[in-house]
Order: C-alpha cells, then structure tokens, then sequence
C-alpha cells in the first residue's frame, strides 16, 4: 500500500494547503487556527518535534503557546 499522496490530494489537504500561503496570506489563516490545531500541523510536519503539552511539559517544563506556534510554523514553512 502507498502512503504517497498525489498533487490534487495535497491541494484538498489543509496541512498542505497551508504550506503554500506566505506572508499576510500565512500569517492570517494561521491565527484563525485553534492552538490544538496549530499544534497537529507541527507534529505532522514534524515527527521528531516536541509539541503536544505531555510531552513538552515534561522535556521543557511549559506547553507551546499559540504564538510560539505560530512562530515555529511560520519559520518552517519559509525556511523549507
């Protein structure tokens, strides 16, 4: 079985929609995301990451705001 996704998939996913915003356009759609989901989008794009509130609370002693969120996809969408 394929875990490949096509080009239309993509373009029907909102995790890979948003990888293609920038600018005013990114930083709009990602404050009307919820803190949750802001957080989904960093552990999908990012396996290795330390996000979800457990796992954060107990390597780093705090929680992911909203904006650090923000931040960190913000940062890794454009530096990609």
């Amino acid at each position: 079985m394929s875990t490949f996704i096509n080009e239309e998939e993509k373009l029907k996913h909102p995790f890979y929609k948003l990888m293609e915003l920038r600018d005013n356009a990114l930083e709009s759609e990602l404050n009307s995301w919820s803190r949750l989901d802001l957080i989904e989008w960093l552990c999908w794009n990012d396996r290795n990451g330390v996000y979800r509130d457990d796992e954060s609370l107990h390597e780093f002693g705090n929680i992911v705001s909203k904006e650090e969120a923000i931040e960190i996809i913000t940062r890794q969408i454009t530096k990609a």
